[in-house]
C-alpha cells in the first residue's frame, strides 16, 4: 500500500534540495520527466519528512503518472484550439437551429454526464413543436430543451445528470389526469419543485396547397383527438382519426412521409417547424383547455409561507375502517383546500382479501391515492396534518412542496372557422 504524503516542506528547502540533486532552472525536460523525478526526490531518504522507504511502489505509481501526462500532451497536440469550448471534457451544446432540429433521446441514448456550461437543461417528452416544449419554455425561460421519446426517458435524464430539470404534463382540464405520469412519480425519486399551466391552442394541419376536402384522416395524440371532435365534425370533415405518440409527432410526419391526404392536430409552433400549412386555427372544442405541467429535479426546493405553496403526496391506506374519511378529515380540520384526489392502483398489493364469517371472503382493489392540497410544508398546519394522516396509512411520501403557478392566462378561440 501506498503511504500518505507528508506535509510539504518549505520552499526554500525543497528548492535547495532540487539544486542539489542536479536540477538547474535551465535544464529542459518533458512534463512527464519532471513529474517522475520530482517525486523520485521526495521519495529520497535524504529529505527529511519523506513518504518512506518502498521504493518499488513509487517507481510504478511514477511511470503510471509519466504514461497519463505523455497521453494528455499527445491529446492536446491532436485536438488543437478544437477543445477550446469544452467542459469537463464534453462539448458545450447550443440551441440546434430549426432546420436541423434534435432528434429525441430514446433509452439506449441514456449515460451519466456532468453538467454542460451554466445554461439550464430541460427535458420534455415528445419531439420540438410539442406542447411541453411550450411549457418548459415557459417554465424556464432561456434553457435548453431536450426532446425525449417518452416520458420515463425525460425522468432519467434528470436522474443521469444528462438534464438539470424535467417538464412534464400531469392533467388537461377536459382529458383529466395523465395517469402514466403519476406512476412514474412514485417509480422514481425526482421531486416537484414547481408547476406550470399552459393554454393549449389546437391548430389543423396539412401540407401546403392540401385543401379540407382532400383529407381522409386525421392523425394526433388521442387526447388532441378528443378535445376537438365536434370541431371536426363542424368543419364537415369525413375523416378517420388516428392516434399516434404527441402532437408535434403528427405534424413531423405528415411532412417527412408527403402526405396529401394526412392533417394533424398540432400547434403553429409546429406548423412552422415542419413546413406546413393551418388550415383552421383553435380547433379545441373548450376554450379553457389548459394542460398542468410539474417541474421536477433531483433535489426538492426549501418550501416558504410568503407566498402561495401547493404541495403533493401519494399515500396507501391501512386496514381499517373509514380510513380515507380520516384522511381527508385531517386537511379539512385544519382548512387545508385539496385541489386534487387521485387514486391508482396499488402494484405491490392490486388485490385485498377480507374474511368475513357473516358474508364470507370478499376481495378488494388496492390502490394508492395522490393529493394536491394548497400549503406549505413550512405551515406547522400542513406538518400536523400529516402527521395525523401517518397514523392512518401504511405507506405516505411527500412528492413536493412548491409554488403554485398563479400566472393568469386568458382563453383562446378561433371564432371564424
Amino acid at each position: 500500500m501506498m503511504q500518505a504524503i507528508s506535509p510539504s516542506p518549505n520552499p526554500t528547502t525543497l528548492k535547495s534540495l532540487l539544486r542539489s540533486k542536479g536540477f538547474s532552472h535551465h535544464q529542459r525536460t518533458s512534463p512527464a520527466r519532471v513529474v517522475v523525478q520530482c517525486i523520485h526526490r521526495l521519495d529520497s531518504s535524504n529529505f527529511s519528512g519523506g513518504v518512506g522507504s518502498n521504493r518499488h511502489d513509487w517507481q510504478s505509481s511514477c511511470a503510471i503518472l509519466a504514461s497519463k501526462v505523455v497521453n494528455q500532451k499527445q491529446e492536446t497536440e491532436k485536438s488543437g484550439n478544437a477543445d477550446l469550448a469544452a467542459v469537463n471534457g464534453h462539448k458545450t451544446l447550443d440551441l440546434v437551429p430549426i432546420e436541423n432540429l434534435p432528434k429525441p433521446l430514446t433509452i439506449t441514448d441514456l449515460s451519466p454526464a456532468p453538467m454542460h456550461g451554466s445554461q439550464l437543461r430541460v427535458a420534455y417528452q415528445g419531439v420540438p413543436g410539442a406542447y411541453s416544449e411550450a411549457a418548459a419554455g415557459k417554465a424556464y425561460p432561456n434553457c435548453e430543451a431536450i426532446p425525449c421519446d417518452q416520458f420515463e426517458v425525460a425522468f432519467q435524464a434528470v436522474e443521469l445528470w444528462i438534464a438539470d430539470r424535467a417538464v412534464l404534463p400531469v392533467e388537461n382540464s377536459l382529458g383529466g389526469s395523465i395517469h402514466r405520469n403519476y406512476d412514474l412519480l412514485l417509480r422514481h425519486r425526482l421531486h416537484i419543485v414547481g408547476e406550470v399551466q399552459l393554454p393549449v391552442h389546437h391548430c389543423l394541419l396539412a401540407l401546403p396547397g392540401v385543401r379540407k376536402e382532400y383529407l381522409t384522416r386525421v392523425i394526433s395524440h388521442p387526447q388532441a383527438l378528443a378535445q376537438c371532435e365536434l370541431t371536426l365534425t363542424k368543419l364537415g370533415l369525413n375523416v378517420a382519426r388516428e392516434a399516434v405518440d404527441d402532437t408535434a409527432g403528427a405534424a413531423e410526419f405528415v411532412a417527412a412521409n408527403n402526405l396529401r391526404d394526412t392533417a394533424a392536430i398540432a400547434s403553429a409552433r409546429a406548423a412552422e417547424l415542419y413546413g406546413l400549412q393551418i388550415l383552421a386555427d383553435g380547433i379545441q372544442d373548450d376554450s379553457s383547455n389548459v394542460t398542468r405541467f410539474v417541474m421536477l429535479a433531483r433535489e426538492p426546493i426549501i418550501p416558504r409561507t410568503d407566498r402561495p405553496f401547493k404541495t403533493s403526496i401519494v399515500f396507501a391506506h391501512d386496514k381499517g375502517t373509514s380510513t380515507l374519511f380520516k384522511v381527508l378529515s385531517a386537511f379539512a380540520f385544519r382548512n387545508i383546500s385539496l385541489t386534487k384526489i387521485e387514486s391508482r392502483p396499488h402494484r405491490n398489493r392490486p388485490i385485498r382479501l377480507v374474511d368475513d364469517a357473516n358474508v364470507g371472503t370478499a376481495k378488494h382493489f388496492e390502490y394508492m391515492f395522490y393529493v394536491d392540497f394548497e400549503a406549505s410544508m413550512a405551515e406547522v398546519r400542513a406538518q400536523n396534518a400529516l402527521a395525523e394522516v401517518q397514523e392512518f396509512t401504511s405507506f405516505l411520501r411527500v412528492l413536493g412542496s412548491y409554488p403554485m403557478d398563479m400566472t393568469p392566462w386568458s382563453p383562446s378561440r378561433a371564432d371564424d372557422l
